[in-house]
């Protein structure tokens, strides 16, 4: 009967957890893990985390004026939607609420076709304006297109979608909920 023999292990293998710890203290990775990816951020305790949620909660109250980039960036894409008869557009402001953007631009379109020529004609003119889209989303199934434009957010979507996922009230509820102060709700104690 032959018995099978494991070979001895090989003296230079390394535990994934020290090998990562040993490739990163290596000249010229500093700040990057071992496959070269950029570190996890430190964890954060529950006291400073509610004091960065406080912090945001005080960007949120306090919105500063709208650039004239912004601004210009919101009436290029208003400009091509409202050419191509774009139905119900609507402009969100999410400073504060969001830092992917300062503005959501909300439009349907009539059919997927519709939908996929608005979105089409918003890329066109921002590069003609020489704002070259971070990228797009959606516009091969055409129900729903999403445009980022770095400061701008287009959202071009069917009826059916737009109604479905409800853009509208989910970036304005919060803004509603910011009005009403909470310390007018409070109840008095007895």
């Amino acid at each position: 009967m032959a018995t099978s023999r494991r070979p001895p292990r090989a003296a230079s293998r390394v535990s994934p957890a020290r090998k990562s710890k040993r490739s990163a203290t290596r000249p010229g990775r500093s700040g990057k893990s071992a496959r070269g990816a950029p570190k996890a951020a430190p964890k954060v305790g529950r006291k400073a985390a509610a004091g960065i949620a406080a912090e945001g909660a005080h960007k949120a109250s306090a919105k500063l004026p709208r650039s004239a980039a912004l601004i210009a960036l919101e009436k290029l894409a208003l400009g091509a939607l409202t050419d191509m008869k774009g139905v119900n557009i609507k402009v969100l402001d999410v400073r504060g609420l969001t830092d992917v953007a300062d503005t959501m631009i909300v439009c349907s379109g009539t059919s997927d076709r519709h939908v996929r020529s608005l979105a089409e004609l918003v890329i066109e003119r921002a590069k003609a304006a020489g704002r070259r889209p971070m990228g797009t989303e959606g516009k091969q199934d055409a129900e729903w297109v999403l445009v980022d434009l770095q400061d701008v957010l287009v959202h071009v979507m069917l009826p059916r979608v737009r109604e479905f996922y409800a853009l509208e009230q989910l970036w304005e509820a919060p803004a509603a909920a910011r009005r009403a102060s909470p310390s007018d709700k409070r109840p008095q104690s007895p």
